[in-house]
């Protein structure tokens, strides 16, 4: 690796900090070598970046189409008052869905590549984003185990996942209604092959659910018992964040969630999405 650039690995099986490096002007060089860190490491975080909106859409564009460029994952409104967590509204509740280790667009037809996520406001403690290293998690499973859920799938849907929380979505809500949608209910392996690197990893989360073979109940235990499991030291990290960090994930080998904060506080990040390959992404049925 070059070292146009310091990189930190955590303290964990994954991800590394990178500074000394201003991603609103990467040159090829280090781009190369970002993205070979990217898939190494799986997350990378840039602090005091303070990315523009354009800045941010053209780094995550170095990595493949997006699927969006840029949205809100923010409690407050556009006129720049607090939504009341009391409201109840489909924003709040999908915001507090995320606090759910997942991944991105498993419940959509294709399943993200990744993301770039940004820090504009932060409340004064808690709102951290965490991630989980599946690969890690796929390697430490018991020979019989890693045997049994390379055989098996699971449907993933932002329905399912969200009705788990009493929210049925409402029409004409100030929430876009990304995710869902009314298409075929995605099928996806427990088991998922890294297209680039070709590391096996667990391919689980809050979307999961009616593993084929398996009556509900069941189901839901086994992989409840997988997503505790897997979501342990040395294979989590949570960021504290700074506005002005910056970071970019691997979805494709990774759990994601928030965690909880006071929402009489504001909290504003900014998020854009990879698009995934569909001849690596998309779902079995």
């Amino acid at each position: 690796m070059s070292s146009r650039f310091d990189l930190r690995p955590l303290d964990a099986t994954f991800g590394a900090v990178v500074t000394g490096v201003t991603i609103a002007a990467l040159s090829e060089e280090n781009w190369s070598d970002l993205h070979a860190a990217w898939l190494k490491y799986a997350l990378l975080i840039f602090p005091g970046q303070h990315l523009r909106r354009e800045e941010q859409i053209a780094f995550a564009k170095r990595f493949g189409r997006l699927e969006f460029e840029l949205s809100p994952l923010s409690n407050v409104k556009e006129d720049g008052t607090l939504i009341p967590e009391s409201d109840n509204s489909d924003i709040i509740k999908v915001l507090k869905g995320n606090m759910g280790w997942h991944c991105d667009s498993t419940y959509m037809p294709v399943q993200a590549k990744g993301a770039v996520f940004s820090a504009r406001v932060v409340p004064k403690s808690g709102g951290q984003t965490g991630w989980a290293d599946m690969r890690a998690a796929f390697d430490a499973l018991d020979d019989d185990l890693r045997a049994k859920v390379e055989k098996l799938s699971a449907h993933h849907s932002l329905y399912y996942s969200q009705a788990k929380l009493g929210h049925q979505p409402k029409k004409g809500s100030d929430y876009s209604g990304y995710g869902f949608h009314d298409g075929p209910v995605p099928l996806r392996p427990l088991v998922k092959v890294h297209p680039e690197t070709g590391r096996k990893s667990l391919l689980i989360g809050r979307h999961a659910y009616d593993i084929p073979g398996m009556n509900s109940a069941e189901s839901e235990r086994f992989l409840r018992e997988l997503v505790d499991f897997a979501c342990k030291p040395p294979r989590i990290y949570h960021h504290d964040w700074v506005p002005g960090d910056a970071v970019i994930w691997d979805n494709r080998c990774l759990l994601h969630r928030a965690t909880p904060w006071d929402m009489s506080e504001p909290r504003i990040m900014w998020h854009s999405r990879i698009a995934g390959d569909p001849v690596s992404e998309s779902a079995l049925g």
